[in-house]
């Protein structure tokens, strides 16, 4: 796969995953928690970048975790020098199908107790680091799945243990920024954007789905099945 194109993947991906309705919701309470306790505006979005780079740091860490292990096993590491054109067509029908949510597939997760969220975000500027890890590894079935599902097999495939995770992790923190900003111009503009995000990923993720599957089709015809096309 074209390195620029698993970058600008991973950085859908990271939006999409921040916008499901699942983290979605969770990123809002954070920001909105934070700000009350803040209170004024250059530390709301103090905060807001703050709790994104917890976030970041959170997804990074596992990403590189996970694709560090599978790389290291030479075996891997030499099929997919070797294959990854006819390996990244099953790959992207594989991710398109877990966005879709048209299967479901046994996802480690991490839960935490309210209470830890909430000594986290009276902690200062640090808590506030520490709810956004928190938060992160907090996953749901949606999150869960563009993560395992969708980032781990393109940075494995990209055979990038940073770079891909990071670009990741900067996506799933840009609608956070967003709404931190619109959460200080007012809890008006605050509602809209929540709405606004809530709309676009009713549509964003079976259009990234299906863009996947396709593409998936599309390769696995070319380097599979040998189609000139």
């Amino acid at each position: 796969m074209d390195f620029a194109l698993a970058l600008g993947s991973a950085l859908w991906l990271g939006v999409l995953t921040s916008i499901s309705p699942c983290p979605l919701a969770s990123n809002i309470a954070a920001v909105s928690y934070v700000g009350r306790t803040v209170g004024s505006p250059g530390r709301v979005l103090v905060a807001g970048l703050v709790y994104s780079l917890g976030r970041a740091l959170a997804y990074v860490s596992v990403a590189m975790l996970v694709v560090s292990s599978v790389l290291s096993i030479p075996r891997v590491s030499f099929f997919l020098q070797e294959r990854m054109n006819q390996v990244l067509g099953p790959l992207l029908i594989v991710i398109g199908i877990g966005i879709l949510g048209l299967v479901r597939f046994p996802l480690p997760s991490w839960s935490w107790g309210q209470a830890a969220k909430e000594r986290s975000a009276r902690a200062g500027i640090l808590g506030v680091a520490f709810l956004g890890i928190l938060f992160a590894l907090s996953f749901c079935p949606v999150s869960a799945g563009i993560f395992f599902g969708g980032l781990i097999p393109l940075a494995v495939n990209a055979q990038s243990r940073m770079l891909v995770p990071a670009v990741y992790g900067i996506g799933t923190g840009l609608p956070v920024l967003v709404f931190a900003i619109l959460l200080v111009l007012g809890a008006q503009w605050a509602g809209r954007a929540f709405r606004i995000l809530t709309a676009i990923e009713r549509g964003a993720r079976p259009a990234t789905g299906a863009i996947f599957i396709l593409a998936g089709l599309y390769l696995s015809l070319r380097y599979l099945v040998g189609l000139g096309i």
